[in-house]
């Protein structure tokens, strides 16, 4: 088994918690991330001697995970959130190129340890640069992805988020914007 494994519960209280784990092979150290959602997560490293140690504990990882109620949330049953930026120009400059490269690389490692989900792609399209992100707690990663725009100061004040469900892509609901508007549009 490589690869991550990454899967949620709710607790008693009905607060999304979550569990990640993966080999780094660039330190040889089995990584655990865990936490409620929406909240910087813990994290726990092992050194390991291989591939195959880490494996081992891997598929021990998901075995544990899954006896205390853990489990992934499929693709499906999760939703789309779109951090937009309105840009100047239809298809976008060599500086909406360094912004959607320093966006893209602060919202992986932003919503990565908070368990709020992964940034799929990123697209230019009619003066929008849209990142696409598959999250499982819609509110929290709007909040999630407003935080980190403003911290990495990426250009806030074009910043607009869109929500849809990942079964419905083609009805993004406005969740967040900078200037007053009504609606959300690739």
């Amino acid at each position: 088994m490589s690869g991550i494994v990454r899967v949620y519960k709710r607790d008693d209280e009905g607060a999304l918690q979550f569990r990640e784990a993966w080999f780094d092979e660039d330190y040889s150290q089995f990584v655990m991330n865990f936490g409620a959602v929406g909240h910087q997560s813990k994290t726990e490293e092992t050194d390991v001697p291989d591939a195959a140690a880490a494996d081992g504990l891997l598929d021990a990882f998901a075995a544990q995970c899954a006896e205390d109620g853990y489990a992934e949330i499929p693709t499906e049953e999760q939703f789309w959130v779109v951090a937009q930026f309105a840009l100047k120009t239809r298809e976008g400059t060599d500086r909406d190129r360094y912004l959607e490269q320093k966006a893209k690389d602060a919202l992986i490692s932003h919503l990565a340890w908070r368990g709020l989900g992964t940034v799929e792609r990123s697209e230019f399209s009619d003066y929008k640069l849209n990142i696409f992100c598959l999250c499982p707690d819609v509110n929290k990663a709007v909040n999630a992805i407003k935080v980190c725009i403003r911290g990495e100061d990426l250009d806030f004040t074009k910043l607009s988020i869109g929500a849809a469900p990942y079964k419905d892509p083609d009805h993004f609901k406005l969740k967040h914007s900078a200037k007053p508007a009504a609606s959300f549009s690739l």
